[in-house]
């Protein structure tokens, strides 16, 4: 078993624990898909679980974009690798009273996310239980993959997008608040970025993961993975617009209210020094990798500690 250097947390100690028990029985763990050659291309393969309660409730979104969140959180892991879709394997888990339209409902949903990007359903399995759980399981292609690690001093880093409009909407919902509709959109129709992960690869990206714990968890990933530290400014984060009004209510600054949101689905990227950010795809320099080990977060010029999104903290 090869593993990548994981994080900090009780989820990533969870999966060490995992990794050890393992042993010799695991392949390569620690990236955004698993990775396996096949003549001179590799197969990317993920799979993302998202429950009800935990990460979305009925009354916030349509089962349709149940289906299509869950989804494209599953190909943002696709794009991390740098790697195009080939289409999605689907396990509903569904209350045995449900009417046999929650189950259309939810797969149009995930049919559509995956066919926005080129893909279609491959198949899946249907359960009953108490609430709804959707495990989406996600097969790519690349020629070029990219990994977390491979980040070296002196590299810049790079956000794809804008961050904090999917925290946004889950703060104002958990507040009794209508979200802004641009926020609810983030939330609940999340655009998976493989054209953006894959034109990245063509750049020279070194290293690369989705933000789905947000910008202030997963920097840390990519910084341990890579043996790495990494400085980011948070004066530059991009934050959307959709969420300043509740970085507002919040009192902390749209860059430090927009590093703690996860959920965005958008592309941290380690670049070389010398790559200027302009083509096709919109991107914002927040930082660089230094000697050492970590992430370190600066507001106007002073170091603030940040904590993301952990499952089991």
């Amino acid at each position: 078993m090869t593993a990548i250097a994981l994080g900090q947390g009780p989820e990533f100690d969870r999966i060490r624990a995992i990794a050890e028990r393992l042993g010799s029985r695991a392949g390569v763990l620690g990236d955004d898909c698993a990775l396996i050659e096949i003549g001179e291309t590799f197969m990317a393969l993920s799979t993302d679980v998202s429950v009800e309660g935990v990460h979305f409730r009925r009354e916030w979104l349509s089962l349709e974009e149940i289906g299509w969140r869950a989804t494209a959180a599953a190909l943002s892991d696709l794009a991390a690798a740098g790697a195009s879709a080939v289409g999605v394997l689907a396990a509903l888990t569904v209350p045995a009273a449900e009417p046999v339209a929650t189950f259309s409902a939810l797969m149009d949903g995930a049919g559509s996310a995956v066919a926005s990007v080129g893909g279609v359903v491959l198949g899946g399995d249907l359960s009953r239980g108490p609430l709804l759980s959707l495990a989406m399981t996600v097969v790519g292609r690349t020629s070029l993959p990219a990994h977390r690690h491979g980040a070296r001093p002196g590299d810049s880093l790079w956000v794809t997008g804008a961050l904090g409009g999917a925290r946004a909407a889950l703060l104002a919902w958990q507040n009794g608040r209508r979200p802004a509709e641009g926020a609810r959109a983030r939330f609940a129709h999340p655009e998976p970025r493989l054209d953006q992960g894959a034109w990245l690869m063509a750049q020279g990206a070194r290293a690369m993961l989705d933000l789905s714990d947000g910008l202030a968890a997963d920097a840390g990933h990519l910084a341990a993975a890579s043996g790495v530290s990494v400085r980011i400014d948070l004066d530059r984060v991009p934050a959307d617009p959709a969420g300043l009004e509740e970085a507002e209510r919040s009192g902390e600054s749209p860059g430090t209210f927009a590093a703690r949101g996860g959920e965005d689905y958008e592309l941290l990227v380690a670049m070389p020094a010398e790559f200027t950010g302009t083509g096709a795809v919109a991107l914002t320099r927040i930082g660089e990798v230094q000697p050492g080990i970590g992430a370190c977060f600066l507001l106007n010029g002073a170091e603030r500690r940040l904590a993301g999104y952990d499952h089991f903290a």
